[in-house]
Parts: structure tokens; C-alpha cells; sequence
């Protein structure tokens, strides 16, 4: 039996790769990406960059074409006292925010995994009761014949009971409150990323606790207090419910000028102004805190 010579398969490998293959790549990755997020880009465009934009088109045309409705709010001095009540009302309340959860998230962050579950789980619960229940519980606490002002007397602290309604300071408190946990969360965030080698290293160095924490703990956290700060800045600026029930025609905030304008007064045109003011104002907020505490500008060296 004769046998042929050996045939063997010749198996061809594959070239390089054409030239500029990562660029068309890169392309078609680009352009998948596109693709995928305009069902974003129409939800953005619908539901947020249209709104705005009706609402400047009626603060600018109705009740006629102009700016005559901020010129009324700016000149006016009932609503210029609106204007200053809202400010002040959320960098009192931004402060006082602040001070009270800086230490509550510390003591959250150097807790055992029980105890600082614990303190997480009552902050949990106090979010995910009602606003109104809430404010309505603060109401009744700090009314003349509540639980603090009978708790006062009976220490022998007042003979009086102080007037904690009804004016700025039950605003203050109530609105404290609610906007704790959104100072809490971003400075525990923030606190437990530090790396605890930079307080031993200090430590070595000669540093004492005033200064580990001066120097190297309070600079660490400024990005946690800035955007805590920021959210309950902004989120002070529209509240509404708390400042109606807890304080008073002297405390008129911004929210409940612009429900009192289209739903009262039916003046939309001077309502939508107010809105857009407050709109405006958020925007500036949130670039100066970009412009102060942009992480990705920090990253890069501030370049």
C-alpha cells in the first residue's frame, strides 16, 4: 500500500491588525455610549431644562412682556424682607446644622459597629417619619404650654414661658432637626475615608490631639462639611411646610411668598419670578461650592 506524501494543513494566523484599529474602536464605543444615553438626555430635557424654561417665559411675559416682575420683588419692601428672611433662615440653620452633626458623625465613626448601628438606625427612623408628623411633634413641644417651657418652669430655669413659636427661633429648631441627617451622612462618609495613619503620623511628629485634629482631621473633613453644608443650604431655601406651621407672618420664607402669589394673589407671572430667583440662586450656590471643593480639580492638582 503506497503512501502519499504527508499533507498537512497550512494554518494561517492573522495579520496584524489594520492601522487605526483602537481609533475606530474608540469610535464605536463612543458612539454606543451616545446612543444609550439619549433616553437620559430626553428625560433631563423634559422634566427639568423644559420646566425651567416655561418658568422664565412666564416670570418674563405674563402679565406682560418685561421685567417688571423682578423689578416689583427687588423694589418692594414686604417682599425684599421675604428675600432676607429666607437667607437668613437657611445660613442660621446651615450653621447650626453643621455644628451639631460634625460631633454626632464623629461619635458615629468612632463607635463600635454596634452603637454606631444604632445611632445610624434612629437617624433612619427620624428620616422616614413624616415631615408634617414631625413638625407637628415640634409644634407641640415648643408651643407656651408645652413639654420644654413646663420642663423649664419645674427646674426653676424660667417664670415665664418663652415664646418658641411662632417666630424665628421655632423655625430654626424644626428645621435643624430635619436637616440633620444630611449634614451626618456626607461628614461620616468623609470621616471614615481618612486614613488613620495621618493622625499617628502627626502624633509622632509631636503634634497633641487640639493639633492632630486642627490641622490634620478638621482639613480632611472640609469636603464632607462643604457638601453637608451645600445640601441643607439649598434644600433651607425652599422649605415650606416647617416654616408655616412653626413660625409666623414676620418669618415668611421664599416658598410660601411663591404659594401665596399663584394660589392667593393668582399673580403666576410674579410667582414664576420668585421661583426662578430661587432657582438662580441654588445654581450659584452649587458653582461656588464646585469652584471652592471640586474633588475631581483637587485630584488633579488643581490644574
Amino acid at each position: 500500500m503506497q503512501t502519499g506524501p504527508d499533507k498537512t494543513r497550512s494554518v494561517q494566523l492573522p495579520g496584524p491588525a489594520p492601522r487605526g484599529w483602537r481609533a475606530a474602536l474608540r469610535a464605536r464605543l463612543e458612539g454606543a455610549t451616545a446612543t444609550l444615553a439619549i433616553p437620559a438626555l430626553l428625560l433631563v430635557l423634559f422634566f427639568f431644562l423644559l420646566p425651567v424654561a416655561l418658568l422664565l417665559a412666564r416670570s418674563i411675559l405674563e402679565p406682560e412682556a418685561g421685567l417688571g416682575n423682578y423689578a416689583e420683588l427687588l423694589q418692594s419692601g414686604a417682599y425684599r424682607t421675604v428675600l432676607l428672611n429666607t437667607f437668613t433662615i437657611a445660613s442660621v440653620v446651615t450653621v447650626v446644622t453643621v455644628l451639631i452633626g460634625f460631633p454626632v458623625a464623629w461619635l458615629i465613626a468612632v463607635s463600635n459597629r454596634f452603637w454606631g448601628m444604632a445611632l445610624l438606625g434612629l437617624i433612619f427612623i427620624s428620616m422616614w417619619t413624616s415631615l408634617l408628623t414631625r413638625s407637628f411633634a415640634w409644634l407641640i413641644l415648643l408651643q407656651s404650654n408645652g413639654v420644654i417651657n413646663r420642663m423649664l418652669k419645674g427646674l426653676g430655669l424660667i417664670s415665664e414661658p418663652l415664646s418658641l413659636v411662632n417666630n424665628m427661633t421655632g423655625v430654626v429648631i424644626g428645621m435643624t432637626y430635619i436637616l440633620l441627617p444630611f449634614v451626618i451622612f456626607p461628614l461620616l462618609s468623609t470621616m471614615r475615608a481618612i486614613e488613620p495613619g495621618l493622625l499617628r503620623a502627626a502624633a509622632l511628629c509631636g503634634a497633641n490631639r487640639w493639633q492632630c485634629f486642627l490641622h490634620v482631621f478638621l482639613p480632611a473633613c472640609v469636603p464632607g462639611i462643604a457638601a453637608g453644608a451645600l445640601m441643607v443650604f439649598v434644600m433651607s431655601l425652599g422649605y415650606f411646610i416647617t416654616p408655616v406651621m412653626l413660625g409666623g407672618s414676620s418669618t415668611m420664607m421664599l416658598a410660601e411668598l411663591i404659594v401665596h402669589l399663584v394660589q392667593s394673589l393668582l399673580r403666576w407671572g410674579l410667582g414664576a419670578a420668585a421661583a426662578f430667583i430661587l432657582f438662580a440662586i441654588t445654581l450659584a450656590a452649587y458653582a461656588l461650592q464646585l469652584r471652592l471643593f471640586d474633588p475631581l480639580r483637587s485630584a488633579k492638582g488643581g490644574r
